[in-house]
């Protein structure tokens, strides 16, 4: 079969599966209303990872613009060679110092340092651990490592606990998400960290969707659950969520740090982060830490959304964080119900397999402190028309 004939049958394949992904445009900053050019209408944004509401904080948009001016656009080369910047350096050490560890190093992407580190710690005689709702990263990563990959049942230290008994590899590493990105749960890490001190293994955390939302002053989902964040031998999380920038970072002791410096291939034959950038992240890790009010009014607005939702009978998944998922099983339903919720000027995502497993295609939900109570009241309004399978403004 032709490349040709293969790469069009496939996509004929997606397309009469109900899979097939298309992409919205808009013109204005992200943030909780945007003017879709798509679909030439302003919709109420339920679909963002901008927990904060910071990615148009007009005070990143004055950093990157004053970085910019000072510093050019472009780091110009890998940090080995000559990208790594000063703004490059303090954003590490005041990670390093906001997590109280020992270093932290900046990555472009959250794929690339979960790939980058996984790949640069396993070797074949090594066996991976790894929760089975893991990010597609961590997945990557473990898989290309070329270490003995396993799944484990989805929070199950039961399911752990038997794979790491039966394992006679070299050394051994637990990786799991912290906060699940598409069911929205967080993984017991207190109970994580117990068992790998138990077997001696490593513990990976990827914090993406709680570090800078969860946790005292944002500190993430370690912090949340009252563990020692130095108990944590491999922690990264990313920017480009609750922090509104983008790129990455892996926090952990000095020998793991300089370890990645010297072996890492995603870190090292790599561009560097522009460091306006960096700077820019500087400033948002500030406004995390001095505007509170932004996880108070995003947790107000979780508790008002899962108390209505069950009182109309709505079956989300059990989620305490801003991810708020709705399983509706098949792809079309999903499908059919997030194209109501755009007709009616709400913006929700339908993820749909591969992304999920079969039959648990959803509405993947994500609240955000740049919404108002009333944007999510319309929301559960129209869900609710939904579930009574009318659509807004029917009759009874």
């Amino acid at each position: 079969m032709s490349f040709e004939t293969q790469i069009n049958q496939r996509l004929q394949e997606r397309q009469s599966n109900q899979l097939y992904r298309q992409r919205k445009y808009f013109e204005d900053a992200q943030q909780a209303k945007l003017n879709l050019l798509s679909e030439k209408k302003q919709v109420i944004n339920f679909c963002s990872n901008d927990y904060l509401g910071l990615a148009s904080h007009p005070k990143l948009s004055e950093t990157l613009q004053q970085a910019a001016k000072q510093y050019g656009v472009g780091s110009g080369a890998s940090h080995l060679v000559i990208g790594h910047h000063k703004e490059h350096h303090l954003l590490e050490n005041e990670l390093a110092e906001f997590l109280g560890v020992e270093r932290a190093l900046v990555f472009g992407s959250g794929y690339a340092a979960n790939m980058g580190v996984l790949t640069t710690l396993l070797e074949k005689n090594d066996a991976v651990f790894h929760d089975k709702l893991n990010h597609a990263s961590l997945l990557d990563g473990g898989l290309y490592s070329g270490a003995r990959f396993q799944r484990y049942l989805h929070n199950n230290m039961e399911s752990l606990e038997q794979k790491l008994q039966a394992s006679d590899a070299e050394n051994l590493l637990i990786v799991s998400d912290a906060v699940f990105s598409m069911d929205g749960d967080c993984a017991d890490i207190k109970a994580l960290n117990e068992i790998s001190k138990q077997y001696q293994a490593w513990l990976m955390l990827d914090d993406a969707h709680g570090f800078g939302v969860l946790g005292k002053d944002g500190r993430g989902t370690v912090s949340e659950q009252g563990v020692n964040q130095k108990d944590i031998p491999v922690y990264m999380a990313t920017f480009g969520k609750a922090l509104g920038c983008s790129g990455a970072f892996v926090a952990g002791d000095e020998s793991l740090i300089e370890y990645l410096i010297q072996f890492c291939r995603h870190y090292i034959y790599t561009t560097a982060m522009p460091p306006a950038m960096a700077a820019c992240v500087r400033q948002a890790l500030k406004l995390v830490q001095e505007e509170n009010w932004r996880r108070e009014h995003l947790k107000s607005l979780i508790v008002f959304f899962r108390k209505e939702a069950e009182l109309l009978g709505l079956d989300l998944m059990p989620s305490t964080t801003a991810i708020q998922p709705l399983v509706l099983g098949s792809a079309e339903k999903a499908l059919q119900w997030s194209q109501t919720l755009l007709e009616n000027n709400l913006l929700v995502s339908a993820i749909r397999p591969p992304t999920v497993p079969q039959n648990t295609a959803r509405l993947r939900i994500t609240l955000s402190a740049g919404h108002q109570q009333s944007d999510v009241e319309l929301l559960l309004e129209v869900l609710a028309q939904l579930k009574r399978g009318k659509k807004k403004g029917e009759g009874a």
